[in-house]
């Protein structure tokens, strides 16, 4: 750019608040750590306040060496992820290089970072020390092509012009992204980031990839507060938790997988990444539960996967990859892990220094006394699988603890205890296996297990018999044609037997534990195909005695590093080539040829798998074979004796083969799997199955031609390289954002930065080169097609032209720089954040339109919502008046219904009952009528045949009063059986509503009333047919008076008359006194009835709660009836007694009765004639 502008300081914008570029203070921060390599206080005038802002020489110079406008990269108008964001809308083509380019001219692009600057303005450079380190050195003259420069320690040497590497300003000291440096090279590579990792700032940008600096203690960058201010993007500065919110969101917006690939060097710190990056995605992604799930994973994979290493107290045996699935709303939904493991020979063998799994160590520290004593368990130092390195324990680690920590997680993902305890006793059978011993038996030096507690206890263990593990052991049975033997086995082979039994139980333990925890993250949990994939994998590894375990670990980090290159180095620029856009092509270190070198026909897995399969086959005759076929390549070199070196990407390692065969050999014989097969512990059964299936397996290759069934085994190394490929399968399906962890040093000691071995893993990265790239590259890029469909209506008149045509207009239009674009045969090619001020405008257009269409349609909602308001209200007042018309013509129809059917059944109830009292008034009428006449004509007769002298007048006013009363009494017998009816209604009615009130007592009530209703009617007509026998028998007795005086007729003397009065006086004493008894008992059963009447009314409030009362209602309604019915069977039996009594008063009374007849009949002759 021709033009001179200032330069942002946004760059810095990540540093500390309080943190000032002062040179005198950034010198004293260096000294007082003893770092001797940063910058000094010498630069010129670096002291003085003035110089925290750039001066008019400053920022020509800033200008004349690259620095950008506030228009372009980590200026106020960088694009935010929100604006790359609806960059998809329409298809948009992204890279994983999602950050701000750098403004430069065209012969910065052609990498002349180091132009000899120094010859015209340039002050300070960077010299290399003969020990490798860089020093920045002040210049204090030039002269032609020398220079001379003083040191920071006050030398003063006069050095070649060439040797000088240009510096960075100052002002660009710690910026977050190794993009914003005006030079890009190694020293001010080095240098920032140690600026950066003495501030603890240990994430740094290099273009699209996340440089994490292994700090060795707590840094205050996590936590809910930094997760919430990178979900709403309140920071921009480098962090684990920006990669993967990157992560989520193109995965939303593109609806693309995505991975997050985290590699460096074993110590670097991949797996505390690994756990930053699973606790952000949980955060964002949780509310299901499950996240919680997936996170405690990582206690267990540890545990049983990672072990303490000389340079690691946490390194990754195993590689794993995590694919968390989410939801269409973007929350978690299930996960899945898939692992990648070379061999579990720690389990049998460890160096000096180093621990096996941890998993064995937090089981001997922190089991319980009741899981100690069911297993046998001892402390670590007792095993001699455990005691073999001396080290059983890790400085700031508590076993116990951890051991604490691994249960809850088996609880979390749902192993029952069942099967914890089965995985624990497999682990003591493991450890106890290695206590197991051999003794000779022979001059051949064939062996027999010692029967000691490592044998008792790893039999009791796995669940097998004694004397079974004993032959498996000791002995092996072969098949040579239709005969088996069986070989005893010697020390070393019965070891070696031992040795891969605990290797098998352990591998097929961990698999099954990984299996387990698939099935419950994945159980239940609705997947939609979009994941993202974590990947932690053991780090490149370079000792100084390399075995077959970091020959695995390096061949799985050169096809990760592969994967680095094949996306940021080679699809990249392919694909610029490919279009016709003018392009300077970036060289970077290839590592193809260490690939082919390890996996072609006649590579060293190959060669190692067919030296296996020989049974005469040494780890000596394998290296030769690998020097006698390999030498010509040029990432090989043999070494002397049993060594040979490889040209890694990370550097030469040199490889002792020694043991490569053994740990290469799958030496589990089908003795041992059978076994396990016979176990009762149901998981040796499952090992036992499971490599079964894995034997039955052919290796394709030369591994046929030996025989037996052991050279049908797929070998470690082949398994490994079939894990291996499936993960970079999956891998590549994804979109992958790149975490390149760094290691500072060997020691694992805080704040120290060792130069050179930093920058060996800046190289294996190719760090600068992805820089490189990432500042002249062309991240986004979109098809002419879909520019113009996204941009072409910000145009007047676009329709007619092409969409080319289309392109260029706006490209114009909007005013985008040349060098800030190419147009290629397909598409269009931007530099980072271009796209960003098309977004913007589209955004603004889209945004108006929104807002008129938004009002627009709301008008049109709301005079359609009160058009159908007033339509409902009219359609609703219809049918609710509809509804309540027809309610009611039913409601009036149902009323009238009811009153004509209350009318029909009340007139049926009076006419009913109005002819009951009828016919029961005719009956008494008719009877005490007819016992009236009776009783009129009996005393008509009586004195018509009695006196005819002054004795008939009193006869006759004798009769009359006698009638008069019992007319009297007759009214008012019908005067009480009205009263007693009434009453009776009265009781009637009120045991009606008793009977509504409480059902309980209806069929009581209802009894009691039937029983006093014919007891009374049953009263009353014994009183009627008392009181009409007392008429009938009166009658009779004045018959047989008339009688009586009729035979002393002749004799017409006052003797007889004066005798037929004391008749008739006798007579009507007993009438009277019949008339009394029966009164007594008339009135008796009044009494009584009023009685029993009030006390069942009583009860019957008693019950209800209407009266209150100390006693028990239904035991005195119980009381109350059996006194009714004892009185009224001694009522009965007085009733009958005094029917016998009248009835016999009755006979005497007839006679009498008869004679005044014949006397009333002679009179009323005599008196005739």
């Amino acid at each position: 750019m021709g033009s001179k502008v200032l330069p942002s300081l946004q760059p810095i914008k990540s540093l500390p608040p309080d943190f000032k570029v002062n040179g005198n203070l950034i010198h004293d921060v260096m000294e007082s750590r003893g770092d001797a390599k940063l910058r000094s206080g010498g630069l010129a005038g670096s002291s003085s306040p003035e110089n925290y802002y750039l001066s008019e020489e400053a920022q020509d110079r800033a200008g004349g060496v690259g620095l950008f406008n506030e228009d372009i990269a980590y200026s106020g108008k960088s694009v935010l992820l929100e604006d790359r964001e609806s960059i998809v809308d329409e298809g948009l083509e992204s890279v994983p290089l999602p950050f701000q380019s750098v403004s430069v001219s065209s012969r910065e692009s052609r990498w002349s970072d180091t132009t000899p600057y120094v010859s015209k303005k340039k002050l300070q450079s960077w010299f290399q020390l003969p020990n490798g380190n860089w020093e920045l050195a002040n210049i204090i003259k030039t002269s032609g092509t020398e220079s001379v420069i003083s040191l920071p320690d006050g030398k003063v040497l006069k050095v070649k012009q060439d040797s000088l590497v240009s510096a960075n300003p100052d002002i660009l000291d710690g910026v977050d992204d190794l993009m914003q440096l005006s030079y890009l090279n190694e020293p001010s590579v080095l240098y920032d980031l140690q600026y950066r990792y003495n501030q603890n700032m240990i994430y740094t940008k290099a273009g699209p990839v996340l440089v994490a600096v292994n700090p060795f203690k707590k840094v205050p960058l996590y936590g809910n507060n930094y997760i919430e201010a990178y979900k709403r993007k309140a920071t921009e500065s480098p962090h684990v938790y920006a990669i993967t919110d990157t992560a989520i969101r193109e995965m939303i917006r593109d609806e693309v997988n995505q991975s997050i690939i985290i590699s460096g060097e074993s110590g670097a710190g991949k797996t505390e990444t690994a756990k930053i990056a699973m606790q952000y995605l949980a955060a964002l992604g949780g509310g299901s539960g499950i996240e919680y799930e997936i996170l405690k994973t990582n206690p267990i994979l540890e545990a049983f996967g990672n072990a303490k290493t000389l340079r690691n107290d946490n390194s990754s045996r195993f590689g794993k990859l995590i694919e968390i699935h989410f939801s269409e709303t973007g929350k978690i939904s299930g996960a899945n892990i898939q692992t990648c493991r070379f061999s579990v020979s720690r389990v049998v063998q460890c160096n000096e220094g180093e621990r096996s799994y941890h998993i064995f160590y937090h089981l001997c520290a922190g089991a319980p006394p009741s899981l100690r004593e069911k297993l046998n368990l001892q402390n670590a130092e007792d095993y001699k699988y455990l005691k073999q390195s001396n080290c059983y324990s890790i400085t700031g680690v508590n076993d116990a603890e951890e051991f604490r920590i691994v249960m809850e997680a088996l609880d979390i993902v749902h192993i029952s205890k069942e099967d914890q305890e089965t995985v624990f006793a497999m682990l003591a059978a493991v450890l106890w296996l290695g206590n197991i011993s051999f003794t000779v038996i022979d001059n051949e030096n064939h062996v027999q297990a010692v029967e000691n507690e490592g044998l008792l206890h790893v039999a009791e263990l796995i669940g097998c018999e004694v004397e079974d593990l004993k032959l498996t052991l000791s002995t092996r049975k072969m098949k040579v044609g239709n005969d088996n033997i069986v070989q005893k086995l010697t020390q070393s082979q019965a070891i070696d037997a031992r040795d891969a039994l605990a290797k098998s139980i352990y591998s097929c333990l961990f698999d099954w534990l990984v299996e387990q925890i698939n099935k419950s993250l994945a159980v239940g949990k609705r997947r939609t195909g979009r994941s993202i994939s974590i990947l932690d994998i053991y780090g490149f590894e370079s000792f100084n005695r390399n075995s077959f375990e970091q020959f695995c670990i390096n061949y799985a980090n050169e096809r990760l590093q592969q994967h680095f290159n094949r996306h940021l180095f080679k699809l990249e620029q392919e694909e610029y080539i490919q279009d016709g856009i003018d392009w300077a092509k970036v060289e970077f270190e290839d590592n193809q040829d260490c690939l082919n070198l390890f996996e072609k026909t006649l590579g060293l897995l190959s060669l190692l798998d067919e030296e296996s399969t020989f049974p005469n086959g040494t780890d000596l005759t394998f290296a030769n074979k690998l020097k006698q076929h390999l030498n010509s390549k040029s990432c090989f070199k043999g070494e002397r004796d049993q060594a040979f070196t490889v040209c890694h990407y990370a550097g030469e390692v040199t490889y002792d083969t020694t043991g490569f065969l053994e740990k290469n050999r799958d030496l589990l014989h089908l003795d041992s799997i059978q076994l396990l097969s016979s176990c009762t512990c149901h998981l040796p059964q499952i090992f036992a199955s499971h490599m079964l299936t894995q034997s039955e397996k052919p290796v394709v290759g030369p591994s046929h031609k030996s025989g037996g069934p052991d050279s049908q085994k797929l070998s470690v190394a082949t398994k490994f390289k079939g894990q291996l490929f499936q993960l970079m399968q999956r891998l590549e399906s994804t979109t992958p954002h790149f975490i390149r962890c760094i290691k500072p040093n060997n020691l694992q000691s805080p704040e120290t930065y060792e130069q050179g071995l930093v920058l060996q893993q800046l190289r294996c990265c190719g760090v600068l080169e992805v820089v490189r790239i990432s500042r002249s590259g062309f991240p986004t890029r979109m098809s002419h097609q879909k520019f113009a469909r996204r941009y072409g209506f910000l145009l007047d008149n676009a329709a007619s032209q092409d969409p080319l045509s289309v392109s260029v207009s706006i490209l114009h239009q909007f005013n985008i720089l040349p060098e800030m674009y190419q147009v290629g045969y397909t598409k269009l090619f931007f530099r980072t954040g271009q796209i960003g001020v098309l977004e913007d405008t589209r955004n603004r257009t889209l945004h108006g339109i929104l807002r008129v269409q938004s009002c627009f349609r709301g008008y049109q909602a709301r005079r359609s919502l009160k058009k159908l308001r007033g339509g409902i209200s009219t359609l609703q007042s219809f049918i609710r008046g509809q509804k309540t018309r027809k309610a009611y013509a039913a409601l009036l129809q149902r009323h009238r219904a009811a009153i004509i059917i209350q009318k029909r059944i009340k007139a049926l109830l009076i006419r009913n009952r109005t002819g009951t009292i009828r016919d029961a008034t005719i009956v008494i009428q008719s009877v005490i009528r007819g016992w009236l006449v009776r009783r009129c004509s009996g005393d008509i007769g009586f004195l018509k045949h009695g006196d005819t002298k002054t004795t008939g007048s009193d006869e006759i006013l004798v009769k009359s009063s006698f009638l008069a009363e019992l007319q009297r009494r007759v009214l008012k017998a019908e005067a009480a059986l009205r009263e007693k009816d009434e009453e009776n209604d009265i009781l009637n009615q009120r045991i009606q509503q008793y009977e509504n009130r409480w059902s309980e007592y209806e069929l009581k009530m209802k009894s009691m009333e039937d029983v006093w209703q014919k007891q009374m009617r049953s009263l009353q007509s014994s009183l009627s047919i008392a009181k009409k026998s007392l008429a009938i028998d009166d009658s009779d007795r004045n018959s047989d008076a008339s009688v009586n005086n009729a035979s002393d007729e002749r004799d017409y003397s006052w003797d007889a008359g004066s005798n037929h009065r004391r008749q008739e006086s006798n007579g009507t004493r007993s009438t009277s006194a019949s008339l009394s008894v029966i009164s007594r008992l008339a009135e008796e059963f009044e009494q009584r009835s009023q009685v029993f009447g009030d006390d069942a009314k009583f009860l019957v409030e008693v019950k209800s709660g209407q009266a209150e009362a100390s006693l028990n209602p239904d035991q005195e309604l119980r009381r109350l009836k059996q006194m009714f019915e004892a009185w009224k069977r001694d009522y009965g039996a007085r009733l009958r007694e005094t029917k016998l009594i009248i009835n016999k008063l009755g006979t005497e009374d007839s006679a009498l009765e008869k004679m005044k007849k014949k006397w009333w009949g002679r009179r009323n002759s005599t008196r005739i004639n």
